[in-house]
């Protein structure tokens, strides 16, 4: 049974009756049977309708080379399809989901796959197996990079060129919303953890004082530790993009459906779950939020837990279904 909590533009009255309704403090309204949560709840528990066939693809932008991996179940089609877009550091395969020997990409493509929903999961330049350099990388070029998908996306075989959504992880959440704000085909978004306030979340993970010796740094590499004890290195033009790109600005000028998820115990894009809520608050359309008993990335590190990045899914498909 999911109890999680769902957000429409909500006024503090709103939000306090949802958090005592996920809490079981109040009746849930009629209208409630027909909800979100019972949709995600219901595809939890289906059997898979299809098989799943994968193929790595190449498309070019800006004169690079970028790989992908399209998911196509095996019906007949044409079928809605969903972007995947990697976070910061990451790739098409993003994290392994400890304890099983999928990736979060590699399960999100099978479980969406199983249920109709194709899916291409890219490596932004400089990421991957894509050409470039990562430490040329900026939220600008990925931007570019999702819309160039989406152009090798309309004209693919088997796909509905009208139900094009994007699933962003992160920072891919990041340039999933700017990508939206700026491109009419995306019918449908989906944000997982993703970066509201770069300012915020970069100042935690790297320091605000790398942040201004990055914008300062121009065209030269700066050497970078991470928390997690790896080394990058990047230039100038990315921190610029910290202070210039604003997702929840571009969010404004997106009127499709909107779900925004979030984990409680997120320490990276933080605080939830306001920094997903501000996500609602400039966008007019159909949307919600829901809240999961997670962290950043779902718990796929934490050992022999499937159960938050299952829930996402559901949710996810749950939301790209019914919209």
């Amino acid at each position: 049974m999911f109890t999680r909590l769902f957000a429409n533009r909500m006024s503090p009255a709103l939000f306090l009756f949802a958090v005592l309704l996920c809490q079981g403090l109040v009746a849930a309204p009629i209208a409630a049977q027909d909800s979100l949560a019972d949709a995600a709840t219901a595809l939890a528990d289906s059997m898979a309708e299809y098989g799943v066939n994968e193929s790595d693809i190449s498309f070019s932008n800006e004169g690079q080379n970028i790989i992908g991996t399209l998911a196509m179940p095996d019906g007949a089609g044409p079928f809605p399809v969903a972007l995947l877009l990697h976070g910061f550091t990451g790739s098409r395969h993003e994290l392994p989901v400890v304890s099983t020997e999928d990736t979060m990409f590699s399960r999100a493509a099978r479980w969406l796959g199983e249920r109709g929903v194709a899916s291409l999961r890219i490596d932004f330049r400089g990421s991957g197996e894509s050409e470039g350099a990562w430490e040329d990388t900026t939220f600008s070029g990925q931007i570019a990079d999702a819309i160039a998908a989406l152009d090798y996306l309309e004209t693919a075989e088997g796909l509905d060129s009208g139900k094009m959504s994007i699933l962003g992880l992160s920072q891919g959440g990041l340039v999933g919303a700017a990508t939206a704000g700026r491109d009419a085909r995306v019918s449908n978004l989906v944000l997982w953890s993703a970066v509201s306030n770069p300012v915020m979340s970069y100042g935690i993970l790297l320091g605000y004082d790398t942040l201004l010796s990055g914008v300062a740094a121009g065209d030269e590499a700066m050497t970078i530790m991470l928390p997690w004890g790896a080394e990058t290195a990047l230039k100038g033009p990315f921190f610029e993009d910290i202070f210039l790109v604003d997702p929840v600005a571009e969010i404004a000028s997106y009127s499709g459906p909107l779900l925004a998820i979030t984990g409680s115990r997120d320490t990276t894009v933080t605080p939830q779950p306001q920094a997903g809520q501000v996500f609602l608050d400039y966008h007019e359309g159909a949307e919600a939020l829901v809240v999961l008993d997670g962290d950043h990335v779902f718990d796929v590190l934490v050992g022999d837990v499937t159960e938050v990045i299952d829930e996402a899914l559901a949710y996810s498909l749950a939301w790209i279904q019914s919209n």
